[in-house]
């Protein structure tokens, strides 16, 4: 099954690599990442998207408790959450497939934010299904690159992730 960690961190140099060697050395898989400052520069607040057991992920977030620089964990998957994920797409727009390319943004809530004389470079937010879609409603060949953010989540209400 697939979990989002949230972890509450000091933001120190090496840091990330105890995270992420935690994960390696046992042989756990990190499907995304994210990770930056929080409104206090010296915290970092880090989203793990990883898939396994609730045995393993309870397993994990033991180890992750553990580490001297870690100062909370949230399973976001035990209650109510939000998740979001940032997209970057650039594709061919070219002739009447312009305007095609816009409609399509607009039906998926996408911006366009770059215009150039044959491509249209698209933003768009939203779960990873939105857009996942959003890819498969276009045809391949008008693709030329992706980027995608991976998850970015918190709880919802008053569920907080704070010191």
């Amino acid at each position: 099954m697939r979990h989002i960690i949230s972890i509450l961190i000091e933001n120190e140099a090496g840091a990330l690599s105890r995270v992420a060697g935690l994960f390696s050395a046992r042989g756990y898989n990190i499907e995304s990442l994210t990770v930056a400052p929080t409104e206090d520069a010296s915290l970092s607040r880090m989203t793990i998207v990883t898939s396994g057991s609730d045995e393993v992920i309870e397993q994990i977030i033991k180890q992750l408790n553990k580490l001297i620089d870690v100062i909370k964990v949230l399973d976001l998957n035990e209650g109510a959450h939000i998740e979001r994920e940032l997209m970057l797409v650039k594709v061919k727009a070219e002739g009447e497939g312009r305007e095609e390319m816009k409609r399509m943004s607009d039906i998926f809530r996408g911006r366009i934010i770059d215009v150039a004389d044959n491509t249209y470079t698209i933003e768009l937010t939203g779960n990873g299904g939105k857009l996942d879609a959003f890819l498969e409603a276009l045809d391949p060949a008008v693709i030329l690159e992706t980027v995608r953010t991976g998850a970015c989540g918190m709880g919802r209400g008053a569920r907080v992730l704070k010191i």
